[in-house]
Parts: C-alpha cells; structure tokens; sequence
C-alpha cells in the first residue's frame, strides 16, 4: 500500500473491496439490464459507513480527508461497472459535497445523516444542453416572488436523475450581471409540483447508471431551500470541481488496473499457436509499460490528493491527474480489449463494457481539453 494512507485507510479500502466483490460484481449485469443501481444496495454501503467517508461523525460520518475519496473512487473503479461506479460517486463526492460545503445548520441536519446512510440519494443539476463547463452559461431561472423562487428550464445529462431523492439545482436569479455572478443554488426534493425526469436518456456506456433530463415547470421553491448565497452559486459549483475531478481520476486508474488485470489473466490462459499469449514478447512488455503508466497516474492522484488535503492550492496537479489519467484509461481499454481478441468484442465479456464505461472519463467532470487549459494557465 501506498505511504499516502494510514492503516485505517487501508482497512477502509479492504471492506470496501470486499463489499463489491460480494455486493455488486455478481449482480452488475442485472442492473446493467435494468438501468439503475437498487437503492437498498446503496442504503447497505451507507450502514457500511461507505457514503459519508469524507463527513463528519455527528451525520454518520468517517470525517476522512481527500485521501477518503481517492479509496472509494479506486475501489468503485475496480469494481468493472462504471455505472455503479457513477451512481455512487455523483451523490458521495459530486452533489451532496454541496450540501456539506454551502448549507446552512438547519439543512444539513435535515438531510445529511440519510444522506450518510444511503435513504436519500442525491444529484447535482448544472448542466444543461448548452451549457456544461460554460457553467456560466446556463439557462434555467429561478425568479423571485415574495418568499418563494419560480424555477423555470432544463438540465441534461444529471447521473441519479431519475432515482434520485434530492437535487442540488443551479439557476439564474438575476440576469443583468455577468452569468458566473447571477447563479444560486437551490435544494429540490422528489416530488416538487412542476419538477420531474422528462426523459430517461440511454448511453453508450455507464447503463446501470439513471441519467436524466430534467424538466423544471414553474417550480415554486421557499427561499429557505437556498442553498448557500444568493447569486454565489457559481463559487458552489467551482469550488467542488477540485473533488469531482480528484474522483474521476481515482476511478478511471481502478478500472484501468482492473482491465490490466482482467488481460494478464486471459492471455495467459488463451493460447494462439500452441503457446499461450503471455508467452509472447510484444504482448508482455506492452501491459508492462500500460502498467508503469497507470502507476505513475495512480501517484499522481495520490499526490493531488495530498496537497488538497493539506489546504494547498491544487488546482494545476488535479487538472494533470484528470486529463491524464482520463486518456489513459482509454488507451488500457483499446489494448486490454486488443488483447481479448474477438471475445474482447462479445457483450458478454467484461472487458467490452469497461471499454465503454471508460469513454466518459476524458469528458465528464471536464473535458481533457478543459483540464490542459486550466495546467496551461499555470505554466506562466
């Protein structure tokens, strides 16, 4: 284990292994089928101790730094179902943080100790069809009357939109100022009048994972569900990339380990001209120098968490490990399914839903060319 974690980490990292290989590989493909996660898998990681890892004790919580993160993102990266992988980072790490960061006393006892424990499952709302990283740019509004908002627009691409039980919901509320300075926050239960999943969307890959657009018809919302400032929502959203990003990158190396794993195993056992395929040179030393790459995006990751743990500025380190390791783990995928042959094609082989599952992760949480911008900026 890595010099990074503590003993009690390492514990952590074991029963959270230990779960999804009981848990969650032997029905994977079921909810693949289905579409969504059952909840009461999730309510279980939540009695674990699995859903509050990075909160405080009083909710249920471990109170475990960003080092926390980078375990389970690992772990659920392992796991061969980046669907499942979604669906629990989205409410862990990138929308109930939200909550923990901007809420006020009132809202964080209401909802965080179910949060904690898996009763409620969350979703972040920002993005919209035409506006994703141009967080600035969204559309949706939320107009003032008397002691309520009236929200009005659309979101799309929302991981747990359809299941989901709260939502953090970003909206214009004043539209004369520059869009980064007009955006709040706003908490959005299941169930509002006017508020519901129009479409559930289907994708080339994380299927076990409910992904929405959301339709918002004047929904009246009281002012105590906002959350945070007034008009500071943007600084909410920005202020949470560092995590989701650290996230990513912890989860895209536990799949491509998993993939590496998965190829070692099947080229030996698979033989080509008498001899199995690990016997092959070409074969050997490409998962060989696969494997330095994914070890040094491992410590990379490891590292970005460190520094954000001890409250330095991260930003440049973060964005490497998320546009690294998102490429990486696609060029794993592209040789581990190579490797499989024509099996490696079959929907019945794991390796050809990981090399799905694993597109998205040189997209979502930013886009690697976001992300080189953001290290371009400080390299002067």
């Amino acid at each position: 284990m890595s010099v990074y974690f503590s003993e009690e980490q390492n514990l952590l990292r074991e029963q959270i292994r230990r779960f999804i290989d009981e848990e969650v590989k032997p029905h994977g493909e079921k909810w693949e089928e289905v579409g969504m996660v059952p909840r009461d898998v999730l309510r279980k990681m939540g009695e674990l101790g699995f859903l509050g890892i990075r909160y405080d004790e009083k909710y249920g919580g471990a109170n475990m730094g960003t080092l926390g993160t980078v375990i389970l993102g690992e772990e659920l990266g392992r796991s061969s179902f980046g669907g499942f992988a979604a669906t629990v980072s989205v409410h862990t790490d990138m929308a109930s943080p939200h909550l923990v960061n901007f809420g006020n006393p009132e809202q964080l006892d209401h909802y965080m100790p179910d949060i904690v424990a898996g009763k409620k499952i969350t979703a972040i709302a920002v993005t919209e069809p035409d506006a994703g990283s141009d967080v600035a740019g969204i559309r949706t509004t939320a107009v003032q009357d008397g002691d309520h908002y009236i929200i009005n627009g659309s979101k799309m691409f929302i991981t747990n939109g359809v299941h989901a039980d709260v939502y953090f919901v970003g909206a214009k509320t004043d539209l004369n100022v520059k869009g980064s300075r007009g955006v709040t926050m706003f908490i959005v239960e299941k169930g509002t009048p006017g508020f519901k999943p129009s479409r559930s969307l289907k994708k080339f890959g994380w299927r076990c994972s409910d992904t929405a657009e959301l339709s918002f018809d004047n929904v009246r919302i009281h002012k105590d569900n906002i959350l945070g400032e007034l008009n500071k929502g943007f600084y909410s959203i920005m202020r949470n990339f560092q995590n989701e990003r650290i996230i990513i990158a912890s989860m895209a190396m536990g799949e491509a380990q998993a993939a590496i794993d998965m190829t070692i195993q099947y080229v030996n056992e698979r033989k080509a001209f008498g001899q199995p395929l690990w016997d092959k040179q070409g074969i050997r030393q490409r998962l060989s120098m696969l494997q330095s790459k994914v070890e040094a995006g491992r410590q990379l990751t490891y590292y970005s968490a460190w520094l954000d743990e001890q409250g330095q500025d991260s930003i440049k380190e973060v964005s490497m490990a998320k546009a690294f390791c998102g490429e990486l783990v696609n060029e794993v995928m592209y040789t581990c399914q190579q490797f499989h042959g024509g099996f490696g094609y079959i929907q019945e082989s794991s390796i050809e839903r990981m090399v799905r599952d694993a597109r998205i992760d040189s997209i979502g949480g930013g886009a690697t060319e976001v992300m080189l911008e953001e290290v371009a900026k400080r390299m002067v």
